[in-house]
């Protein structure tokens, strides 16, 4: 069990999640990520599969073939592709079944997410391109809607050419193009 080193890797997630998100003007999303990670089944899973290196949920996976503390969470938190995953209503009145469009602010969140989550776990070793590297290794096997999936994608595509700046920019031009 490592409760204080987990306490100290989550404290310092949100509190760059946080700065990241008010920068894009997303303050109540900043103060609130991640807060269920807090709680009794996301907390004491995550002390007992810490690694330090990459997320307890992995860990917990691997030994048990589901996290719980996983499933909990992406169930309260909708920066994560996983809460829209569902059966979707289109247009055309069909029924599609898979990731359903998420809405921009949190798709902005989740470019915060990405990118703190990188910097937590990579350490010295993080690059402006980390985050993306990482969602196009995983685009193959993941379910997500192919909008969220473009834009996010783009997102990190500029902060992985053009560094965070810009990409902080094109993130807040796209979230003024979708109010």
């Amino acid at each position: 069990m490592h409760p204080w080193a987990h306490f100290k890797t989550i404290t310092r997630h949100r509190r760059l999640v946080r700065r990241y998100c008010f920068r894009l003007g997303l303050y109540a999303q900043g103060l609130t990520h991640d807060l269920s990670k807090y709680s009794p089944v996301e907390f004491w899973r995550g002390a007992k599969y810490y690694q330090g290196f990459r997320s307890p949920n992995d860990a917990e996976r691997r030994i048990n073939g589901v996290s719980l503390a996983w499933l909990h969470h992406k169930g309260r938190n909708r920066h994560h592709y996983e809460y829209w995953i569902d059966y979707c209503i289109g247009p055309d009145d069909k029924i599609y079944t898979g990731g359903c469009k998420m809405p921009m602010r949190y798709v902005a969140e989740m470019f915060c997410d990405r990118i703190a989550a990188c910097r937590i776990y990579l350490g010295e070793k993080y690059t402006d391109s980390a985050a993306y590297d990482y969602f196009i290794r995983s685009k193959p096997h993941i379910i997500i809607h192919p909008e969220t999936s473009d834009e996010i994608e783009k997102m990190l595509l500029v902060l992985k050419e053009e560094g965070e700046d810009a990409a902080f920019a094109y993130v807040r031009r796209r979230l003024e193009e979708t109010r």
